[in-house]
């Protein structure tokens, strides 16, 4: 599927009353080229903007999908460099499983928007990049991916810089080794540092590579155990029959309940506790909270007890495999870190000091050589989604420092150095995995789900609109020409 992504200019709007004819960028390049779906990003009047596509309709057999955003300046880099990246992201998913053929038009709107185009189109999202004049006619383009990695992380700065703004002023923050400046992981922080000064069982959920374990070494610094042992278990690397011994001792051995006695027990992977050890900590975990009968079949216990799973736990609890009684006295505090792709504004500094902590880590080694980031590099870094997380990312950085000759990393040691995960299952319902810490759309998500399946159901039904409508389960095709109209389906 070919598809032609524009923002719509005053020439674009202009053309349908233009006293000499004049057609504008974007029907320019329609009337040269074939493409089978136009996707025009709209910041100018909703009725002008219909005028307008309903004139550019009778020149084109292309669908044409209107994206309709809120722009206060048409020059913000950052906003539109934020706004571009979601149009194109959700209009790749509606064309799923397709891969999309991209073409991004440079010539409709302002110098901003065609520099935002031209840095995507060669670097985050590959395009063909055309231009368009009265002189030259529609061309074709290059931007060298050198200009464009030397550019791109200025705008993402420039949009980290609003974001911060946004939400007064967030400056790179820290809770123990914990970097952040992303308002979800300043919420999370902020609940943790509450909870450290509790001495109640917590439980923290997060994605593999999230550093649970940091954040429970940063919540038992912080709170009043500081000066006691912290005592680190991980239940997932040892077979079921040692677990119960390794946490509440054998007759051969301290456990480390008894290691950790007045300061802080750390138990990750916690969703993998055997049955037996399930009760006993259940019974612990009572006894800690007076209950009499409990107390009488354990020793008096002083510690804090932090949990971490990287499942929902509440999921294993209801297919039988973790105790209900043992869930909820865990779950007194629970905290949940959000996964790397979700915390906006905190990939460049966690980059700066993970590349900061392998230099630190390396000097001693033979030949050891100080790296730095080309700016292709810290693009491909900034690009990716990091399903790893923290941990992903160390570790392609560590890589790319061992495989880069000289001094500075270049981008062809990144993608050397990075792996290319399949899709993880479930994927195309992204829809309903929004980050909801900072706010949705729900109004404009229903639009993209209305607009994705009354198309579907028209092309299926062949023009059809009364078998288009039953289909998408509306009662008549009236009822489904009015849904078209309020969500702007357009249809050649």
């Amino acid at each position: 599927m070919k598809i032609l992504m524009a923002w719509i200019g005053t020439q674009d709007l202009a053309a349908p009353t233009h006293p000499e004819g004049q057609t504008g960028p974007i029907c320019s390049a329609v009337e040269e080229r074939r493409f089978d779906r136009l996707v025009l990003i709209a910041n100018q009047d909703g009725s002008r903007v219909a005028a307008y596509t309903d004139w550019l309709s009778q020149r084109t057999p292309a669908e044409i999908v209107v994206e309709s955003v809120r722009l206060s300046d048409p020059t913000d880099i950052a906003a539109i460099h934020e706004i571009t990246v979601d149009v194109v992201d959700r209009c790749r998913r509606a064309a799923a499983p397709d891969i999309p053929e991209l073409t991004f038009h440079l010539s409709p709107g302002t110098w901003a928007m065609a520099l935002v185009w031209a840095i995507l189109g060669a670097t985050r999202f590959p395009a063909e990049l055309l231009q368009s004049s009265r002189e030259g006619g529609v061309q074709t383009i290059e931007v060298p991916f050198d200009v464009s990695a030397e550019l791109l992380p200025k705008i993402i700065e420039s949009a980290d810089a609003r974001l911060a703004k946004l939400s007064g002023g967030l400056d790179t923050k820290t809770f123990g080794d914990l970097i952040f400046r992303s308002p979800a992981m300043d919420r999370m922080a902020s609940k943790a540092k509450k909870a450290a000064l509790r001495n109640v069982p917590i439980l923290i959920e997060g994605e593999a590579g999230t550093e649970k374990e940091v954040l429970a070494r940063a919540i038992h610094e912080f709170g009043p155990r500081r000066t006691e042992p912290f005592v680190s278990l991980n239940c997932g690397a040892l077979k079921p029959d040692q677990i119960d011994a390794e946490i509440f001792g054998s007759d051969n051995g301290t456990g480390a309940l008894a290691e950790a006695s007045g300061g802080t027990l750390y138990l990750d992977e916690v969703e993998l506790l055997p049955p037996q050890a399930q009760v006993r900590l259940q019974v612990l975990l009572d006894e800690m909270t007076g209950d009499e009968v409990a107390a009488s079949q354990v020793g008096k216990a002083d510690v804090r007890i932090i949990a971490a799973t990287r499942k929902q736990l509440i999921d294993a609890v209801a297919a039988g495999d973790f105790r209900e009684e043992l869930f909820f006295g865990l779950a007194v505090l629970v905290l949940k870190i959000p996964p790397l792709r979700e915390r906006k504004g905190d990939l460049g500094p966690l980059i700066e000091m993970l590349l900061d902590r392998i230099n630190e880590q390396s000097a001693g080694e033979p030949g050891f050589e100080k790296k730095t980031l080309s700016p292709g590099a810290k693009n491909v870094l900034l690009q990716r989604t990091w399903p790893g997380n923290l941990r992903e990312l160390e570790n392609s950085l560590r890589r790319a420092a061992i495989w880069s000759e000289g001094p500075q990393i270049t981008e062809d040691d990144i993608w050397d150095a990075v792996f290319t995960a399949p899709a993880p299952a479930g994927a195309q319902n992204s829809i309903l995995d929004k980050p909801i810490d900072e706010g949705v759309n729900l109004q404009e998500i229903m639009a993209e789900v209305a607009r994705h399946y009354i198309t579907r159901a028209i092309a299926h039904a062949e023009g059809n609109k009364t078998n288009a409508a039953r289909l998408v389960g509306l009662p008549s095709y009236q009822t489904l020409t009015n849904w078209m109209s309020k969500y702007e389906v357009q249809i050649p």
